[in-house]
């Protein structure tokens, strides 16, 4: 016992200064978002007289309710979508042989290096000629489109992992192929569908330019967006307020994250066969 807790001491040792870096920002963030507007840019690290009504004050004044739902809609709708295409994509991809199929997943990693900032101008045109413009239904299919690719090709790297041995067993047993499909294969591939689910999602939840191009009020306006109008086009900034702002956002990827961990460690098909 006593080994193990040294042995346990020694490892946190050696994990104390990674996790100080991690959590520096963190810590930056919460303590100017606690201090008094008049102690902001003061050199002083924790505030004289902290004010936890700041987050209160924040958030009333910058309409952030309003933002995160925005967020959560567009994050939650675009990665449903996502992995709705992508899932019977990667199964096929992963399952079958066809022509091309080579060139097709090329393909899909090619479309990885494209940024979306050389798109911006062709999908703004396209989304005034749907008469989408400054509506977060557009920002939905925008990211879900852009997160197929990455989604199909994680996904058939990791089915192409559980053995088609499984399924044949089941089809032996009299199942259909789509009983298969839902009861033996979906629920194997379940880690691999969770940790692109978590990719997609924050991949939604942090992006920018795209959300700056297509929503123009206040009311429709995402995370990023309206974090960034407590900056631009101001003669001063309220620090605090754009600390606080930044920490509160962190915290729904964050649940989620935690919320979902245990399939990232999970294997992959543990239990399957006996």
């Amino acid at each position: 016992m006593r080994r193990k807790a040294l042995r346990s001491l020694v490892y946190w040792l050696l994990l104390a200064p990674l996790i100080v870096v991690i959590l520096f920002p963190f810590a930056v963030m919460f303590i100017t978002a606690i201090k008094p507007p008049d102690e902001v840019l003061s050199p002083n690290w924790w505030p004289t007289h902290p004010r936890l009504w700041n987050f209160v004050e924040m958030w009333s004044a910058t309409d952030f309710g309003n933002a995160i739902l925005n967020s959560l809609y567009v994050s939650v709708l675009a990665t449903l979508l996502a992995l709705l295409v992508s899932i019977p994509a990667a199964y096929a991809l992963s399952r079958y042989r066809f022509a091309a199929r080579g060139a097709f997943r090329q393909f899909l990693l090619v479309s990885q290096m494209l940024s979306p900032i050389i798109l911006v101008l062709g999908l703004f045109r396209l989304v005034v000629s749907l008469h989408l413009i400054d509506n977060v239904n557009s920002v939905v299919f925008v990211y879900a489109a852009f997160n197929i690719a990455f989604s199909v090709w994680m996904l058939q790297s990791y089915f192409s992992t559980i053995p088609l041995d499984l399924e044949e067993a089941a089809w032996m047993e009299g199942a259909s192929p789509l009983t298969t499909l839902l009861r033996v294969f979906l629920p194997l591939a379940t880690p691999a569908m969770v940790v692109t689910a978590i990719f997609t999602f924050i991949n939604a939840w942090n992006e920018f330019v795209i959300a700056l191009t297509m929503l123009r009020r206040q009311e429709s306006y995402t995370l990023p967006i309206q974090i960034f109008s407590l900056v631009a086009g101001r003669y001063t900034v309220e620090w605090h307020y754009v600390m606080g702002a930044a920490l509160v956002a962190t915290i729904p990827v964050a649940v989620v994250f935690a919320w979902l961990q245990r399939y990232l460690v999970r294997g992959l098909t543990i239990g399957a066969v006996k």
